[in-house]
């Protein structure tokens, strides 16, 4: 295993850099922090390009990382809490290469992101989709990137074990169609209906928006229907995350 020691290593400068969108679009690689993660993405054998471990991290490893040792680095404590914007970085890093989506079918059910910013609640829809056994996540334009670190720690490796898709959302749209799926939008007017009068389908796709402005008004226009949950205290609305949350499992249920 190589050994790192200084925190101006022109290596891990390299690596810091992955906290930037830019740099990992250049070099199709992500950070990934922490234990849990670290352990999702090798068992689910993505390539990796390099494991940073401090000395701490390694008396921890358990031999887990015996089959990585040319991938390897050992690194100090301050260079972990250069890398981590945790308080207390865990100590085990890895350097992933981002992989390709190729999906042989579009059939079951779908969540759709437009323009939803904030990293917590992207990360949370795409675990909760994985929990409650969605077919995959489409990631329309504007919203949170799915490598930031906040995505990955709120996605706690549920990117490992689902589909996620990137791109325009109407040409998605248009394949869902064609593969048989019914889509809806989620929108609070007159021609909407209450999730709970909704078909219980196998083949359902459901577009969530942005948090303050909700779904485009184009996107809305080609779904099959619109629906909405109903307020019954004085809240003015839901979390975006909650109401994926409750139209997932609704589906399902």
């Amino acid at each position: 295993m190589k050994e790192i020691q200084s925190k101006k290593n022109t290596f891990i400068k390299e690596i810091k850099k992955l906290t930037q969108k830019k740099h990992r679009t250049q070099t199709n690689t992500y950070l990934i922090d922490g234990w849990h993660l670290v352990q999702e993405a090798l068992q689910a054998k993505v390539p990796i390009k390099a494991l940073l471990v401090t000395p701490r991290g390694l008396s921890e490893a358990n031999g887990q990382l015996d089959d990585y040792q040319e991938e390897s680095y050992l690194i100090t404590e301050e260079i972990a809490a250069m890398l981590s914007d945790l308080p207390t970085p865990q100590g085990i890093f890895a350097v992933v290469e981002k992989q390709e989506q190729n999906l042989q079918t579009l059939t079951g059910n779908w969540l759709i992101l437009d323009n939803v910013q904030d990293p917590g609640n992207v990360g949370t829809m795409i675990r909760t989709a994985d929990a409650v056994g969605f077919s995959g996540v489409f990631l329309g334009e504007g919203t949170a990137d799915l490598y930031s670190t906040k995505v990955l720690r709120s996605m706690q490796g549920s990117n490992y074990h689902l589909p996620i898709l990137e791109g325009a959302i109407p040409p998605f749209l248009k394949q869902l169609r064609s593969a048989g799926v019914t889509i809806y939008g989620t929108e609070l007017n007159k021609e909407a209906v209450p999730y709970t009068e909704l078909p219980k389908e196998q083949t359902a796709a459901f577009i969530l928006g942005n948090e303050g402005q909700g779904v485009h008004p184009e996107l809305l226009a080609l779904t099959d229907k619109n629906v909405y949950i109903p307020i019954y205290g004085q809240a003015e609305s839901l979390n975006v995350a909650i109401a994926a949350g409750i139209l997932m499992y609704f589906s399902v249920s």
